[in-house]
């Protein structure tokens, strides 16, 4: 089965103008300017975030609105604005431009997409926000970059890949803590991460060599020791040929060097004499 990412790839190489340049310091702008509006007025953040039964009772801006709604409170913003500005900055230039923008995107309409199936099937109203769509991102980074380190408080140095292990731990929590289907959310919302980095995981997990693979090293030993253990008359001291492995050559051997040595037809006259 091919990689879903491979239409993606194929898609962005016969469109590279498509999608937003630098995306993300316009997420950032936004993130900033909300959070900023939040401290002047707390109570307006319940008008920014998605709601289906609002949205389809005309606060059509909430489809906009709640994705850049920041992915943390208080100071602690103004990092997080910082973080995620960065990592989405380096994937797309990572990336390029139209595969970023696909892949922001998409995990946003699929977070949206969810939360109108619960409400139309359930009746249950999912007041959302981005923040799992910026764990996805943060989770290709890793995934892309596993050793690369940051300044866990600005401090601590840490590997990308234990940072995500942790979020992974306690984004498996939330999902088996959170009752159904809301707990699914989560999952829906990073899929574009399996779409995007899925293919790249597998490739890294172990696998067992089945019973047609080549053990490489285990055969080219095989070869030198029954080469080794063939009956030969003349071996050429250059490239190691013999009269078995290879009848149609013709061996000499050279009086200019010292000892008994043999060549081949082709070293013969070109090789470095033996003075011991």
């Amino acid at each position: 089965m091919k990689d879903p990412r491979s239409y993606i790839e194929r898609f962005c190489a016969r469109h590279p103008n498509f999608g937003i340049p630098r995306l993300m310091m316009y997420i950032a702008i936004g993130n900033a300017a909300f959070w900023l509006l939040g401290v002047v007025n707390s109570r307006v953040w319940p008008y920014l975030v998605f709601d289906p039964y609002l949205v389809l009772h005309g606060q059509v801006w909430r489809l906009i609105s709640f994705a850049l709604i920041p992915p943390s409170t208080g100071m602690l913003a103004l990092i997080a604005i910082y973080f995620y500005y960065w990592i989405g900055s380096t994937l797309e230039q990572y990336w390029g431009t139209p595969q970023f923008t696909i892949y922001f995107f998409t995990g946003l309409i699929l977070t949206v997409l969810y939360g109108f199936l619960i409400y139309f099937i359930t009746g249950i109203r999912i007041q959302l926000t981005a923040e799992y769509v910026y764990l996805s991102m943060f989770f290709s980074f890793a995934a892309l970059f596993p050793d690369m380190q940051v300044l866990l408080f600005f401090i601590i140095p840490v590997k990308m890949k234990w940072l995500a292990i942790l979020d992974a731990a306690f984004f498996v929590y939330g999902v088996l803590t959170m009752p159904f289907p809301v707990n699914l959310l989560p999952v829906v919302a990073v899929l574009n991460f399996f779409i995007f980095c899925g293919g790249d995981l597998l490739r890294m997990l172990p696998r067992r060599p089945s019973a047609k693979a080549v053990n490489f090293r285990r055969e080219s030993e095989r070869i030198r020791r029954e080469q080794r253990d063939q009956l030969y008359r003349h071996k050429c001291a250059v490239c190691g040929r013999t009269d078995v492995s290879n009848p149609e050559l013709e061996f000499r051997y050279c009086s200019r060097c010292a000892g008994y040595h043999c060549f081949c037809e082709e070293h013969i006259n070109n090789h470095i004499h033996f003075t011991e």
